[in-house]
């Protein structure tokens, strides 16, 4: 379907185009999504915020691309506060959808996590704490296209994921790109 696939399109390039100019991997494979689908939610983005760089910029947690992913497949298919006690097992729907998150990441990164994630795509992992091998790290192409393309792919996905559970119609996609103009 071409709505379809230009919605993954524009999922990618503002993911890609978003951790260029804005980085924050969590935050921009959020706001990627969001704007693609027309599902904006400040609270779900603002959330995100220590979370890039597998948490904190220490490596040691999941990408923020994917991380960020499934902030949003929570946002859209997530337990409520008010239904604490889950009765219908809505969340368990919620881990199924995230586990598809996690095995696209498998297959195209080799793992959820940012250390792995980096080893993948830059043949090494980087102390993003440090300055000196953050240095290293951002002149290996970190923010021109590797983390770029992470994200992109990261947005792609979970958009993918979220038209093919029905979470968001093709007829309901509002592309919303707030961050242009920014």
């Amino acid at each position: 379907d071409r709505r379809k696939d230009e919605l993954l399109a524009r999922a990618y390039e503002l993911g890609f185009d978003y951790e260029r100019r804005f980085r924050g991997c969590s935050q921009c494979a959020i706001a990627a999504i969001q704007d693609t689908l027309g599902v904006q939610d400040e609270a779900v983005f603002k959330a995100a915020t220590g979370l890039a760089g597998g948490g904190a910029l220490t490596g040691r947690g999941a990408c923020g691309g994917y991380v960020g992913g499934v902030m949003v497949l929570s946002q859209l298919q997530g337990r409520e506060r008010q239904h604490f006690d889950d009765p219908d097992g809505i969340r368990f729907r919620t881990f199924d959808l995230a586990k598809d998150l996690a095995d696209r990441f498998d297959e195209e990164f080799g793992g959820t996590i940012c250390r792995d994630v980096q080893t993948r795509v830059f043949g090494r992992s980087f102390d993003l704490r440090d300055p000196e091998d953050f240095r290293r790290f951002d002149a290996s192409g970190a923010h021109d296209d590797k983390c770029p393309d992470v994200v992109g792919k990261a947005a792609r996905m979970t958009v993918e994921i979220i038209l093919g559970a029905g979470l968001v119609s093709l007829n309901q996609a509002t592309d919303q790109n707030p961050a242009a103009s920014a």
